[in-house]
């Protein structure tokens, strides 16, 4: 610990992003980084607290709290504040393949359980360590490391989202040939096109593949496996596989006027317009647009987020996003303390432009979706919703009761449903055989990964359901270091 009343001294400071009202006219990134005498005051500001609760990441009332990848924090904060920039980028990659991307997209679990937010806003650990990174890759620090031995084993990694990613990288610096399989065009999964590109660059996506490829990972696109690479191919041609398929089956609405049109999943948005952004800058239109519309986001989470932040971008006349649960308190309630993740009222970066150009924040609360109204050529043009109240059930439980009276029509020239996701898909694991859980994810225990498929692995998103990219990272890792002792009866992977 650099100072020992840093965090006396000195208050938290983030980077100030661009205004809304700029950003929302382009595509581009609207993070922004201190300056280095800057971060290294915010740097200073951790205490060094003896038990970090920031760097180990557990699950308290369903909620994650501090860093499932396990980040060094304490570690890279002391470094930076002295200077050793190199140092902080080597400890930040020993447990973090990818650290460009969880410091622009992760929520941050560690800063909800960083032991200062018990009474003064937490460390900038996000910020910082975003930081760290991009200095790493403009110095030239970040370089292809391929093993120096190969073992002649072959791994089939199906998807490349975060935890296909970290899984390849682990298995190839162990020394394996590793070949991971994505259905679209580009590889990245989510952090393609799940993602819009303000909140995460492509080039930065596409940077961190070029440079595994350059390690001698193999990338095949356009290749959905179970369709167009029979399944039963994919175990003869490898000696192991790992599914990180990700739980990409959407939640929907089925109410009456469902069969709609322009209601739409709110990945089918998102997808789209990054594709048409990064093949011809949106001018083959090959995309959902919200121009001159009113939308309504239906969905109160990150995805929903990315909607408004891409609606608002194309222009859209008005923007509303109900959320069926209450406004969160402005501070910690009484039933959620530290170190857990804290439920309290934040704006996100899409609500922020919303609130920029219509003068309040779009979001809505305690509303329930109760009818699609359409028009006369079958597009819908309203939505009709309803208060709710949120109570106790008689088993404890919450539970809500519509609230009489309240009904009301809103106009809805396009509806986005970004309610969650229930699983993975069922192609690939009916063919393959792969036990489900009782959530319809591939059955594999966590830190064990292996499904009922001799040789076949599961982790991220498709063994755990729809969680966190920094847990996609966690299992990406984890489950290569278990693949590897199965092919080589033990393993030096962390």
């Amino acid at each position: 610990m650099g100072d020992p009343t840093g965090f006396i001294k000195h208050t938290r400071e983030l980077e100030p992003d661009r205004t809304p009202l700029k950003r929302i006219k382009d595509w581009k990134e609207f993070h922004k980084h201190l300056p280095a005498d800057k971060l290294k005051i915010q740097g200073s500001r951790c205490m060094d607290c003896g038990i970090p609760f920031c760097q180990s990441g557990t699950m308290i009332n369903g909620m994650t709290s501090g860093c499932p990848i396990y980040n060094l924090i304490p570690e890279w904060n002391d470094l930076i504040y002295r200077d050793l920039w190199r140092e902080a980028l080597e400890r930040l990659h020993k447990t973090n393949n990818f650290p460009e991307f969880t410091g622009r997209v992760c929520p941050a679990p560690c800063e909800g359980s960083c032991v200062l937010e018990i009474s003064e806003p937490p460390v900038t650990i996000k910020s910082i360590e975003c930081s760290i990174i991009d200095r790493g890759f403009e110095e030239g620090w970040v370089v292809p490391e391929p093993p120096e031995k190969r073992t002649g084993k072959k791994v089939a990694i199906v998807g490349s989202g975060p935890a296909g990613l970290a899984c390849a990288a682990q298995l190839n610096r162990a020394g394996h040939w590793v070949t991971v399989f994505e259905r679209d065009d580009r590889m990245g999964g989510l952090l393609m096109y799940g993602i819009p590109n303000p909140h995460l660059d492509k080039a930065i996506v596409q940077r961190r593949v070029d440079l595994l490829a350059e390690e001698g990972i193999k990338f095949v696109a356009n290749i959905e496996v179970g369709k167009d690479y029979p399944s039963d191919r994919l175990l003869k041609e490898f000696n192991s596989v790992v599914l990180c398929t990700g739980a990409t089956k959407p939640r929907d609405l089925a109410i009456q006027g469902r069969e709609l049109k322009d209601i739409h999943f709110a990945m089918d948005l998102l997808r789209a317009n990054t594709r048409s952004l990064l093949d011809t800058n949106l001018k083959d239109g090959n995309y959902i647009s919200a121009r001159n519309k009113d939308v309504i986001v239906l969905g109160g989470g990150d995805t929903g987020t990315d909607c408004i932040a891409t609606c608002m971008r194309h222009g859209c006349r008005s923007l509303l996003q109900f959320e069926i649960l209450p406004k969160p308190p402005n501070e910690r309630a009484y039933d959620n303390p530290w170190p857990q993740w804290p439920r309290v009222y934040t704006l996100s970066y899409g609500q922020e432009e919303a609130m920029a150009v219509f003068g309040e924040d779009p979001r809505r609360y305690q509303v329930l979706t109760k009818e699609f109204i359409g028009d006369e050529n079958g597009n819908v043009k309203d939505l009709l919703t309803v208060k709710i109240e949120w109570t106790k059930g008689d088993n404890g439980r919450p539970t809500f009761r519509e609230i009489s009276g309240t009904e009301e029509r809103w106009p809805a020239e396009l509806v986005l449903l970004a309610l969650g996701y229930l699983g993975p898909e069922d192609n690939l694991l009916d063919q393959l055989g792969v036990d489900r859980d009782e959530r319809s994810n591939a059955k594999a225990d966590y830190g064990k990964y292996n499904t009922s498929i001799e040789g076949v692995f599961a982790a991220g998103d498709a063994r755990r359901g729809q969680s966190l990219i920094v847990w996609a990272i966690n299992e990406g890792r984890e489950a290569a270091r278990e693949c590897d002792r199965y092919l080589m009866g033990s393993t030096d992977l962390p």
